[in-house]
C-alpha cells in the first residue's frame, strides 16, 4: 500500500510496508494474527488504525525488525455541512479503493494486490509519479490531517515533486492549522525511524526547493514562527547579498549537497534569525550584528542559538540533539582568522573534536550559502581543517594531561577550585607547547603555580 508502491515504481528499496486487509476489524486482525506472533495496536495521531504484527518465527522477525503493518479498510463519513466536518471509521466491508480515497496524495493512493500483482490506482497516482506532480486526493486531505502538509513539503524534497496549483491552494487555505500538529510529529519523530515530517525534508535532496514553497505558501511562519522576521529581512551588509530567509534556504541546501547530518542542517535552518532583532546601523551606513555597549546587548549567534533552542524544545527534539544544534549555532561565527596548528589547538580545547569538526562543516556550508561564494575563504577553510585534522591528536583535554588531580593531591594540593585551577593552567600551556605534557616538567610547574 501507498509509499512503498511508490518507492516500488520509483525503483528505491521502500523502509517498511503496509497491508490492507479487507473483510477483518481491528480485533479481527488482532485474533487472527495471534497465534503466529504478538500484535499490538497501531496508532497514529491518537486513533487505533491497525496492529503491528511482530512474529513468532526469528527468520522472518530479523527481516522486518521494525514489525509488520497490517490495517482494515477505513473510510470517510460526514457528520456535518462543514468542510472540517468527518470522521474516519474502520469498516471492514470497504474496498480498497474507499480505503485509497482517504490517502493524502495520489502518489500514495496506490496498491498492489498480493493475488496478481496488479496496481490499483484509482487516482492516476502512478501518472502523477511520472511528471512529477504531487496532488492531494481530496479537498478535504489537509483537513484530515494538517501534518500532511509538511509531508507533502517533504515530497517535494525527497521526490522533487512539484505540487499543482490546486494542492498550493490548499496549502495556503490551511497553512494555519500546522500549529494544531504536536512537536513530536514535526519535529522528534513519532515514526519507527525516529524522525519528524521536518527532519525528512531537511534530509531530502532538495530542502531549499521545499521551505521556499513553505514560505510561498505560508506554512513556514506557521511552522516556525521563529522564521517570521528573517523572510525579506535585507541585511545590507558588504559580507551579505541575500536576505536572511534567502541566505538560510541556501546554506540549508549547500549542507544538504555536502551531505551532512541533520545536525548541520538543522543548525543551517537557525544559525541567522537573531539578526534581525539585534540589527544596528554603524557610521559606514551598513547594518551589523554583533553585540555592542549602547547598541546591541547580544549578538546574532547568540540571540539565534536561543530562537533554537525554543523552536527545538516545542518540536520535541531528542536532549542531546537539541544541545548539539544550539552550541553549532552559538559558536557559528568561528573562523580561521590564522591558519596555524596553536589557533587549531585551541579551538580543539575549547570546542572539542567533535563540535570543532561540526562548526568547520556549518561555516563551509554558511560560505556556500552566499549569492556568490567567496573562493578564498573556501580554500581558507579547507586548509585550516587539514590542520585540525593534523593537531587533533595533540593534547587538549584534561585527560591528555601527563598528570591528573591525584598527582597534585601527592603534592599538596587540596581538592577544589585552586586544583582545579591549577589543571586548567597546565592544559593551556601544553596548548600553546605541546612538548611541555610530560610528567616531570608539568609537575614541577604544578609546584611553581602552588608557591
Amino acid at each position: 500500500m501507498g509509499g512503498a508502491v511508490r518507492d516500488e515504481l520509483l525503483g528505491v528499496d521502500a523502509k517498511d510496508a503496509d497491508f490492507l486487509v479487507p473483510g477483518l476489524d481491528i480485533a479481527g486482525l488482532r485474533g487472527a494474527l495471534a497465534p503466529h506472533g504478538r500484535p499490538d495496536e497501531l496508532v497514529v495521531a491518537g486513533r487505533p488504525v491497525g496492529v503491528r504484527f511482530h512474529p513468532r518465527d526469528p527468520a522472518v522477525r530479523a527481516l522486518v525488525r521494525a514489525g509488520i503493518e497490517l490495517a482494515p479498510p477505513r473510510r470517510e463519513i460526514s457528520t456535518g455541512p462543514g468542510r472540517h466536518d468527518f470522521e474516519i471509521v474502520v469498516d471492514p466491508q470497504a474496498s480498497v479503493e474507499d480505503d485509497l480515497a482517504r490517502r493524502d496524495f495520489t502518489v500514495n493512493a496506490m496498491a498492489r494486490r498480493l493475488a496478481d500483482g496488479t496496481i490499483v490506482d484509482p487516482y492516476g497516482g502512478r501518472a502523477d509519479l511520472a511528471a512529477g506532480t504531487l496532488k492531494t486526493v481530496s479537498a478535504t486531505s489537509f483537513a484530515e490531517d494538517p501534518l500532511r502538509i509538511v509531508r507533502g513539503l517533504r515530497f517535494v524534497s525527497q521526490l522533487g515533486l512539484q505540487p499543482d496549483e490546486q494542492t498550493l491552494l490548499q496549502m495556503r487555505e490551511e497553512a494555519a492549522s500546522v500549529e494544531l500538529v504536536s512537536g513530536e510529529r514535526i519535529g522528534g519523530g513519532l515514526a519507527a525511524d525516529g524522525m519528524g515530517e521536518l527532519s525528512k525534508l531537511l534530509l531530502g535532496a532538495q530542502p531549499a526547493r521545499a521551505l521556499r514553497l513553505a514560505r510561498d505558501t505560508g506554512v513556514l511562519v506557521h511552522l516556525l514562527p521563529e522564521m517570521a522576521a528573517a523572510i525579506g529581512f535585507e541585511q545590507e551588509s558588504r559580507w551579505h547579498e541575500l536576505t536572511v530567509d534567502e541566505h538560510t534556504f541556501e546554506v540549508v541546501q549547500a549542507a544538504a549537497d555536502l551531505g551532512y547530518p541533520l545536525r548541520i542542517r538543522l543548525a543551517a535552518l537557525f544559525h541567522d534569525l537573531g539578526k534581525p532583532q539585534v540589527a544596528w546601523r554603524g557610521n559606514d551606513g551598513r547594518l551589523h550584528y554583533y553585540a555592542k555597549p549602547g547598541y546591541a546587548v547580544h549578538s546574532h549567534e547568540q540571540v539565534s542559538a536561543e530562537l533554537a533552542a525554543e523552536a527545538l524544545d516545542r518540536l520535541r527534539y531528542p536532549t542531546e540533539l537539541r544541545k548539539r544544534v544550539v552550541r553549532i549555532v552559538r559558536g557559528h561565527m568561528i573562523g580561521p582568522s590564522k591558519v596555524d596548528p596553536l589557533r587549531a589547538r585551541k579551538l580543539l580545547a575549547r570546542y572539542g573534536a567533535g563540535l570543532l569538526f561540526d562548526l568547520l562543516d556549518h561555516k563551509e556550508a554558511d560560505l556556500r550559502g552566499k549569492g556568490r561564494p567567496p573562493a578564498a575563504d573556501l580554500a581558507k577553510l579547507a586548509r585550516f581543517r587539514a590542520v585540525v585534522e593534523a593537531e587533533q591528536g595533540s593534547p587538549h583535554r584534561l585527560r591528555d594531561l601527563a598528570v591528573g588531580g591525584d598527582d597534585l593531591v601527592a603534592l599538596g594540593y587540596a581538592p577544589g577550585p585552586a586544583l582545579g585551577r591549577t589543571l586548567a593552567r597546565l592544559l593551556d600551556e601544553v596548548v600553546h607547547e605541546p612538548a611541555r605534557n610530560t610528567r616531570e616538567r608539568l609537575l614541577e610547574r604544578a609546584q611553581e603555580l602552588a608557591r
